[in-house]
């Protein structure tokens, strides 16, 4: 809801303008086997969000407010073998209720800007959140290539076709879906991302130095985490290839190492939309409580038993229907299949024993219901995002023409 603007000979009043949305997606998903060679059946209400961005002086102000209400629909997590994190495994975890609020100044003007950033959401590290990507299923890579829930305070800087982003934030990770950062933990961690612009291409390197996320308290293992990928959108296509590695240490000794190798890409084609996905992740098996998607929180560093390696082909497909240019709903179905490994043996964790097969499917069925505004791409902030640089340009180029 854009406020009025009013051209004068000397100024130009400011505009300020408030976008709200709305978005869910109701899945129903089949594992075979889920484990124990036993199949299962489950349906869902994932991604719940209510979203709101505000944006003031010229976009030169901008304030993001995601709300995730997972924690009261997908308590028990979501089926997505190979998926592991924040006390789940094997299904992925719901995020927090206050998953991101921001606030993001804008600076500078031509082919140089910089932006400062704080609040609590994303850190500038590795890929975007893969809720705004083509797949409802999440990798297994989540943990190892990206960073998020955190409250951090952050500088961006772009000048023509790079950019570079660093940020200071808390390196716990959340224990429940209503968790809030550890404030005496905050600014314990860092990380760094440079991005270079072509077009539609982007290729990003990033650095991250987490400090105990497993262990609230902090004394636990600390991670060091790289990231590198090459990103392209245009027009009906899209692209990705990521490689994220984490190891986890003791001090200065390595304790463990985890690697991760992505490709996902999708096109439209007549208004549906098909997706193909490819990834080899390295995931740590942990002890498992009687509920067997489940694993201590927070865990020993010792209850470590191996290491898995997860290969994974998924494919899907959707069509997307505009309801009174307001909405839009994308029926869904897609179809993965994963193959687990234990990449050092003996091993205490066998995957085709507990699982009860060398290869497991799943099938996902279902529709994205979006109302309003849409998150198009989170992860980034400031001159680290394309619209917003587009937007600042778009209001820099209004005031010259005001002004004359």
């Amino acid at each position: 809801m854009p406020a009025g603007h009013v051209h004068g000979a000397d100024s130009v009043a400011p505009r300020a303008a408030l976008s709200v949305g709305a978005s869910a997606i109701l899945e129903a998903s089949v594992a075979i086997p889920g484990v124990h060679d036993r199949t299962l059946a489950e349906g869902y209400i994932t991604q719940p969000m209510v979203m709101a961005q505000l944006s003031a002086l010229q976009s030169r102000f901008i304030a993001d407010l995601t709300l995730n209400f997972e924690g009261i629909t997908l308590d028990r997590g979501e089926l997505n073998a190979g998926m592991y994190g924040e006390g789940y495994v094997d299904r992925r975890h719901p995020h927090t209720l206050l998953h991101e609020i921001a606030a993001t100044g804008m600076f500078g003007s031509g082919l140089s800007r910089f932006s400062v950033s704080a609040g609590k959401g994303f850190v500038p590290f590795g890929t975007d959140d893969p809720m705004s990507r083509p797949f409802v299923k999440y990798p297994v890579n989540h943990h190892l290539a990206q960073l998020l829930e955190r409250a951090f305070v952050g500088a961006s800087f772009r000048s023509g076709h790079v950019g570079l982003e660093v940020a200071s934030f808390n390196g716990d990770e959340p224990q429940s879906a209503y968790d809030m950062p550890n404030w005496d933990r905050f600014a314990d961690s860092w990380s760094a991302r440079v991005t270079g612009y072509q077009g539609g291409l982007e290729v990003q390197g990033s650095v991250a130095h987490v400090e105990s996320p497993e262990q609230p308290r902090g004394g636990g293992l600390d991670h060091r985490k790289l990231s590198g990928s090459v990103r392209y959108q245009s027009g009906n296509g899209y692209g990705l290839v990521e490689f994220a590695k984490t190891k986890e240490l003791d001090g200065a000794t390595t304790a463990f190492t985890f690697n991760s190798a992505l490709a996902e890409g999708s096109f439209t084609r007549n208004a549906v939309t098909f997706a193909l996905r490819a990834e080899r992740t390295e995931r740590p098996e942990e002890e498992r409580l009687v509920n067997v998607f489940r694993t201590p929180r927070p865990h020993s560093d010792l209850s470590i038993l191996g290491r898995t390696r997860w290969d994974v082909l998924s494919i899907a497909a959707s069509r997307s229907y505009v309801i009174r240019r307001m909405g839009a709903v994308a029926p869904f179905v897609e179809v993965s299949t994963q193959r687990p490994r234990a990449i050092v043996r003996p091993t205490v964790f066998e995957p085709a024993q507990f699982y009860g097969a060398e290869r497991l499917w799943s099938f996902s069925a279902g529709a994205r219901l979006g109302l309003g505004m849409r998150h198009s791409r989170m992860g980034r902030y400031g001159t680290a995002t394309s619209h917003q640089m587009h937007s600042m340009k778009k209001a820099d180029d209004h005031s010259n023409m005001d002004m004359e």
